[in-house]
């Protein structure tokens, strides 16, 4: 008899280090790669996974979010399937969540519906493909109350993760410790460590009880990795996945065993440029393991005027539907749809969002523009910092960012 799995997807974060894009809207609804969102990468791995049953639990500015999902992420209700957002509901009293382990202990009902025999606990804001039904098999052989997945990272890097510490078998956990400056490589990888990547598998029964006993904890900030993953550990009845062991469909050497936290703005544009190089760090044209969205009914790009020096170019990018480049240049960069370049304006290292408007003469250089954007003739993104700083937001890498429908100066 096949097992019942439920996945339960924490969306409620508010992703404060990625201020402006999150001014308006939540952390995992951003918009990513052109046509996504970050939550399509996270639901699109459990649907190729053959997980069809998942609850998205949300809570700050999620409109935008809860829309996106309502019109894009819609399964077979004849199966019995479904992905359905579910707002803090107070049931336990008018306060929000308090923390991502508090937030399913709020959502217990889900699961008491369900009846599922194992629980997938992931977060919605990182950028990867991974096949979770293997992590999911290798948690029911291990008999463990939760399995949880680690990225092997090098050891100098510890103090920017949570560390997953291992017992010398190399898959019980033995501690959890958030960012620690001194550690133990791995077994039989004394340079590596595992850094956990927010995503778990849990013995349904074991999550359950564990949420409950951590709700009674006044002292608890109540959240998975930080208490509830503790907690199992010194029971000894939690295990580590090792991540570089998931084989994902038509995976290529160059982009397997990829994950990004994109929680910064650094790091969030870093992630688009790893996908706009001929071969890709993160191959998004992988057929075998989709990434699904919908991005509505935009028509082909368009490239427009091609004499001396006015001509509608682009190299090096990807460039979303809808898009008109006119007479534009655009470089290295990740245009979203409806986006329109004009005569000899020049788009280099940047990542673009929907229904932003590059004036004429224009240059935008190392910059994250948010939706429906006017930068108007001849006005330079990038071009001066210390210019920049005093009229947008500007990353510690130099990447300015323009937040939605902000007005642009000249």
């Amino acid at each position: 008899m096949a097992v019942k799995v439920l996945a339960i997807v924490l969306a409620g974060g508010e992703g404060k280090r990625l201020m402006p894009l999150t001014a308006d809207r939540a952390k995992p609804g951003v918009p990513f790669g052109g046509i996504y969102r970050m939550i399509d990468f996270v639901l699109s791995n459990l649907a190729n996974g053959g997980y069809l049953k998942i609850v998205v639990l949300t809570q700050y500015k999620s409109h935008s979010l809860d829309r996106h999902i309502t019109k894009t992420w819609r399964m077979s209700t004849l199966l019995g399937n479904y992905v359905t957002p579910v707002p803090a509901q107070q049931r336990l009293g008018p306060r929000w969540f308090a923390g991502s382990a508090d937030a399913i202990y709020q959502s217990l009902n889900l699961i008491n519906d369900e009846k599922p025999d194992y629980v997938i606990v992931f977060g919605a804001d990182h950028i990867y493909r991974m096949d979770p039904k293997q992590m999911v098999e290798q948690h029911i052989a291990s008999g463990a109350a939760v399995t949880v997945a680690g990225i092997r990272q090098p050891k100098t890097l510890s103090d920017q993760f949570g560390v997953i510490d291992v017992a010398e078998d190399g898959r019980r956990i033995r501690a959890f410790r958030e960012k620690p400056r001194d550690v133990d490589g791995l077994p039989g990888s004394p340079d590596e460590i595992y850094a956990s990547m927010g995503n778990y598998v849990f013995t349904t029964r074991a999550l359950c009880e564990a949420v409950t006993k951590d709700a009674q904890d006044p002292d608890s900030k109540h959240d998975m990795g930080g208490n509830i993953i503790p907690m199992l550990v010194e029971r000894g009845e939690a295990n580590v996945y090792d991540f570089r062991d998931n084989d994902v469909p038509g995976s290529t050497d160059r982009d397997r065993g990829y994950w990004r936290d994109v929680g910064t703005l650094d790091s969030f544009y870093e992630a688009h440029m790893d996908l706009i190089a001929t071969l890709p760090i993160f191959n998004l044209y992988n057929h075998d393991w989709p990434i699904f969205t919908n991005y509505g009914s935009w028509p082909p790009a368009k490239f427009v005027h091609g004499y001396d020096d006015r001509q509608g170019r682009a190299i090096d990018s990807m460039i979303s539907p809808g898009v008109v480049v006119s007479g534009g240049l655009v470089e290295g960069s990740v245009i979203s749809p409806n986006v329109r370049v004009n005569s000899w304006a020049h788009v280099e290292g940047s990542v673009i969002m929907e229904g932003v408007s590059v004036g004429r003469r224009a240059v935008v250089r190392n910059a994250i523009i948010d939706k429906n954007v006017v930068i108007p003739e001849g006005a330079q993104i990038g071009v001066d910092l210390d210019r920049d700083r005093k009229l947008y937001t500007v990353s510690d890498n130099g990447i300015v960012v323009i937040g939605k429908g902000q007005q642009v100066e000249l």
